[in-house]
């Protein structure tokens, strides 16, 4: 079976669902026998990096108060700490994630993009250290075991592993994908946004059950 995932790691509704589908998926009988497949999603393309607090960015993109935003982060926390993750709110600021995704792509032809991807969100939401600055980037992929002059080499060349990036973007248009989290099993079921660990562990089961029978 194979699972498509579609996230960005600016998306804090990502960041927990991700895990929700972790859990959902540790809880599989047939676990072993899927494959997840990390793809792509800009939730802001035309973003300038690092500039605008997150907070007053996304309440402004989307008419709300600075209060209704903080409110929204808050509950994005509660619902991280409770499946054991770090979320820290209020110093992350706005930007543009396509080079965090190209490095996903490169880190994928090295076997590591799903470790990759899990130190890109810490980063944003526990660390709240810049995704968007160069040299971070640089250290949470070498982290990740990727090797520095490689990352570098990725970073210096802005064409490298773009079209990977904007692949994953149309195929996400096409299936009718427009915001994420969003997760498609076996090209027959799509899910978006947190669902739980529960529903996810259902959802495999009955694809899987399909797909046998099919």
């Amino acid at each position: 079976m194979r699972v498509e995932m579609w996230t960005d790691v600016a998306c804090p509704w990502c960041y927990v669902g991700r895990e929700h589908f972790k859990k959902g998926l540790a809880a599989f009988a047939h676990r072993d026998r899927v494959e997840v497949v990390h793809r792509s999603f800009e939730l802001n393309p035309q973003a300038e990096n690092g500039t605008v607090p997150i907070i007053d960015a996304v309440a402004a993109q989307y008419g709300r108060t600075r209060e209704q935003q903080v409110a929204r982060e808050e509950q994005a926390a509660a619902m991280a700490n409770a499946v054991g993750l770090e979320f820290r709110i209020g110093g992350r600021v706005f930007g543009n994630t396509f080079d965090v995704h190209r490095l996903s792509h490169f880190a994928a032809t090295r076997g590591l993009q799903g470790g990759f991807l899990d130190l890109a969100f810490r980063v944003n939401f526990a660390e709240e250290a810049s995704i968007y600055d160069r040299e971070t980037l640089v250290r949470l992929a070498v982290e990740a075991g990727l090797a520095e002059a490689e990352v570098r080499e990725v970073l210096d060349a802005p064409d490298a592993y773009a079209d990977d990036v904007r692949s994953d973007q149309r195929l996400a248009a096409e299936l009718g994908a427009n915001a994420v989290p969003f997760f498609v099993l076996d090209r027959r079921y799509g899910m978006s946004g947190v669902q739980s660990p529960e529903t996810f562990t259902r959802a495999l089961e009955e694809a899987w059950t399909d797909t046998a029978a099919a």
